[in-house]
């Protein structure tokens, strides 16, 4: 009986390991993947309103805008990200050289000279659930295998994405710290523009200088802050629905979207490059894969990333339904008077954290890119002794410094940022990624029906 005991008590303390690092891993999350997402409610609604939309001061308005919101926050972060994306490492890496090389395993694809015969001996080159390449091949590998033009378009859709990612790194630490900083237009109206972007790039300047203390530390230090962010916007947020509209909750409608394209016609559909930056940060979750594992990035975004965000969302619609005047201003304005400064500080140390998601992510890539032969030589600082992916690159720090500096200088104005950004991270990124995973379906997996391949998808996250 004490045998027994014994292996059962060896058999719980594994698994009780198991949950203690899920959630030590999934807490730190929210330091690295998840502050870029979880500060787009500083500019979202702005953005939106800032072109002729703000023509159309109405409460179906706001509520077509607010449910294109949750669609696009649904279908691409919480499905496409969460549940199917997140399947497809590269034995713990994510991002679009992970993708590439776990094609490259399962077809001849590959144009670069780093794959040796003897990498086929490795226990973990291939997958686990997937075989080595035998039997009949689908007519896309056959394809791909045999033109070699068609590989070189490959490999360059996925360095165009690789490159978005890292445009990517430039683009949100500016857009986020002077969106977080332009909060004190708000209650310091005298307040030059010029004092607010010299601030932005000091706090940029910072962050950056905290990068040598690792992905670990940083998490650390960032993590509640995400956290206490997430619960004031969320709190203001259900507040707002409370005490403004509670019928707000009938925008989830896809009706309310028909409606809004009805009415606003062709400014309804430029306004969508505004509603994208709801989804900003999302590739961040698989490109930061390496520092983390799937299922801790899961917890976080179904436990609290999300609810937070649709409630934050939902009181923000709330409040413009019945201060349609407030459209084109921002996140700022819907704060309550007594609680305005202690969420302009936390919302700024969040926009601070919000920038640690992409920079991780980047460092990551380049890691990627060098390991296959498609990026200078560069110095790779592992900053962990248990996680493999936590790493630091104190050239493209520095780079990525000056650059995000340089943007936030010249261009001063979020609305001008987001339309960049748009333009190169959301649409580009999107669509590379949907071409590389296209490929997996059909070269890895060898499902060629689309309905096929979601219920697969879906299925994927229980067996991790």
């Amino acid at each position: 009986m004490d045998a027994e005991a014994g292996v059962a008590g060896a058999d719980q303390l594994p698994r009780r390991q198991y949950y203690l690092n899920l959630l030590l891993l999934a807490y730190q999350s929210f330091g690295v993947v998840y502050g870029d997402l979880s500060t787009s409610p500083l500019y979202v609604y702005k953005s939106t309103f800032s072109g002729k939309l703000r023509h159309y001061q109405d409460e179906e308005t706001v509520f077509g805008v607010l449910s294109l919101i949750f669609w696009t926050f649904t279908l691409i972060p919480l499905l496409k990200y969460v549940i199917i994306v997140l399947s497809a490492d590269d034995n713990g890496e994510g991002g679009p050289f992970a993708l590439y090389s776990l094609l490259c395993r399962h077809a001849k694809l590959s144009l670069l000279p780093n794959q040796q015969a003897a990498d086929e001996e490795l226990s973990s080159y291939y997958r686990n659930g997937f075989a080595p390449r035998n039997g009949s091949s689908p007519w896309s590998r056959r394809f791909l295998e045999k033109h070699k033009k068609m590989r070189t378009l490959f490999l360059l859709i996925v360095l165009c994405g690789a490159s978005m990612v890292i445009g990517d790194g430039v683009l949100t630490p500016a857009i986020s710290v002077l969106s977080s900083m332009s909060g004190l237009h708000v209650r310091a109206t005298g307040l030059h523009h010029s004092s607010v972007v010299l601030l932005s790039c000091i706090v940029l300047v910072g962050l950056f200088a905290l990068q040598h203390r690792g992905t670990q530390k940083v998490a650390f230090m960032f993590a509640p802050i995400v956290i206490i962010w997430l619960l004031s916007i969320g709190g203001i947020g259900l507040y707002n629905i409370l005490h403004w509209n509670p019928n707000v909750y009938q925008a989830l409608s896809p009706y309310y979207m028909v409606k809004f394209f009805r009415k606003t016609g062709k400014d309804g559909w430029i306004a969508l490059g505004g509603i994208l930056l709801s989804m900003t940060g999302s590739e961040a979750m698989f490109a930061d894969l390496g520092h983390f594992t799937s299922a801790s990035v899961r917890v976080a975004f179904i436990t609290v990333i999300y609810p937070c965000l649709m409630l934050q969302y939902m009181g923000h619609a709330a409040f413009l339904s019945k201060n349609t005047f407030h459209m084109p201003t921002g996140f700022y304005d819907t704060i309550p008077e007594p609680v305005f400064w202690p969420v302009f500080v936390v919302a700024t140390l969040a926009a601070v954290v919000g920038s640690q998601a992409v920079i991780s992510a980047t460092f990551s890539i380049v890691k990627q890119c060098h390991a296959l032969g498609c990026f200078p030589r560069v110095k790779v600082v592992h900053t962990s002794r248990w996680i493999y992916g936590q790493i630091y690159i104190p050239e493209i720090n520095w780079i990525l410094m000056v650059l995000c500096v340089a943007v936030t200088i010249a261009f001063r104005d979020t609305t001008l940022i987001g339309n960049a950004y748009v333009l190169s991270a959301d649409c580009g990124v999107e669509g590379v990624q949907a071409c590389s995973f296209w490929a997996k379906f059909q070269l890895v997996e060898k499902k060629a029906d689309f309905f096929v391949n979601i219920i697969f998808s879906l299925n994927k996250p229980a067996q991790c």
